[in-house]
């Protein structure tokens, strides 16, 4: 089995190898440019699914989010300049973060009813499943 490894692109992975993970993340705190994509949580409740996607730093118009042949995919796109002028110097500074995350949903999803909200850094979007696809319990005869 192989082994997933993350690696920093802003040290050289030697540090990490020489100091540990945490030596490393003195200097590259997590950030979506760091890191590429943001951690996903999947919870199912009684009326489908629920993705939890962790964006801090992020407003709502940033997401983007579509539906395509039972394929869900969230992206986000933010663009960050900064300029500063004096009288000696003129400092420019900017940062484009980006990520695409895309998820194959059952047939049990009910595409028509998917919503999604944006609060505190975590986009949360639901999944509600069809009516026929809820499991209903039933009790089976012994014959």
């Amino acid at each position: 089995m192989a082994t997933l490894v993350k690696t920093n692109g802003n040290l050289p992975n030697l540090l990490g190898s020489v100091f540990g993970k945490d030596f490393n993340d003195i200097f590259a705190p997590a950030t979506l440019t760091n890191y590429g994509v943001p951690a996903v949580n999947i919870l199912e409740h009684e009326g489908g699914f629920r993705l939890e996607v962790a964006a801090p730093g992020l407003k709502k118009e940033d997401f983007k989010i579509n539906l395509e042949n039972n394929v869900l995919t969230i992206s986000a796109q933010k663009e960050q300049k900064n300029e500063e002028t004096t009288e000696k110097y003129t400092r420019k500074e900017f940062s484009f973060n980006s990520f695409r995350r895309t998820f194959t949903l059952p047939n049990s999803i009910d595409g028509e009813k998917i919503g999604a909200a944006y609060t505190d850094g975590v986009l949360s979007i639901e999944l509600p499943k069809k009516e026929e696809a809820k499991k209903t319990p039933r009790t089976i005869e012994i014959g």
